[in-house]
């Protein structure tokens, strides 16, 4: 059984995808034969992806755009719905033995999208403490040391006090973004984490920054799945 809590699950968690196919239908406007019409046609995003990501190792997956980077990502994390004539198949297992599902992703994963949500009228500090009220169970006085802790991870701490900003309102920089994006979906300490392309539109220095501490992260025992253009 998966605990919840502040301490999700402290077990290691091996992620294996099986035969995962994903498909959707589509518009077809092309007319055959002379016909003019309109219907709908299967457009196949996976097509039998199989692999496995261990504990203590971060695993990447490359491709370009439209590959299927994100879709397998969703699949996993399961954020694919089968409704509305979309099809997906495959299994998806922890450790080899429990379902990888919504009910208990969220007891040990996280997922980093690639477009992030932050607030921002927050300071960083201010982003982190509000993920670690949303979503802690644990005294004030453990969600300040948890913050504190992975702010240092992240080398945020110095930037603690600086907005996090929008289109219209440039303070940090890009690489900070993302780290801050990184620390407040790792609040809960969790065993299994997705990242959408964390590394996309930084430069080679902060990438590098991005990808040394998800290796950090792995060496601690945790799961990385990435994806990278």
């Amino acid at each position: 059984m998966i605990e919840q809590g502040i301490n999700a699950s402290d077990m290691p968690a091996k992620v294996t995808f099986e035969d995962v196919k994903f498909s959707v239908k589509i518009q077809d406007d092309s007319k055959k034969r002379g016909c003019s019409g309109k219907g709908t046609k299967e457009l196949h995003i996976l097509k039998g992806c199989s692999g496995s990501a261990m504990p203590g190792q971060a695993t990447y997956i490359m491709g370009s755009s439209g590959a299927g980077k994100t879709s397998l990502l969703n699949v996993i994390s399961d954020r694919m719905s089968s409704k509305n004539g979309n099809k997906c198949e495959g299994q998806i297992l922890i450790n080899d033995k429990i379902p990888l599902n919504q009910s208990n992703f969220g007891d040990i994963g996280a997922y980093v999208m690639q477009d992030d949500v932050l607030f921002q009228y927050f300071t960083v500090e201010e982003a982190f403490n509000f993920a670690a009220k949303l979503k802690l169970n644990a005294p004030p006085s453990e969600q300040r040391k948890r913050v504190k802790r992975l702010m240092n991870d992240l080398g945020l701490w110095s930037i603690r006090s600086t907005l996090v900003g929008g289109p219209n309102l440039k303070t940090i920089s890009g690489g900070e973004r993302k780290r801050t994006a990184i620390g407040v979906e790792m609040i809960t300490d969790p065993q299994l984490l997705l990242l959408d392309e964390p590394t996309s539109g930084l430069d080679s220095f902060r990438a590098f920054s991005i990808v040394r501490f998800l290796q950090k992260q792995a060496r601690r025992g945790k799961t990385i799945i990435a994806t990278i253009h």
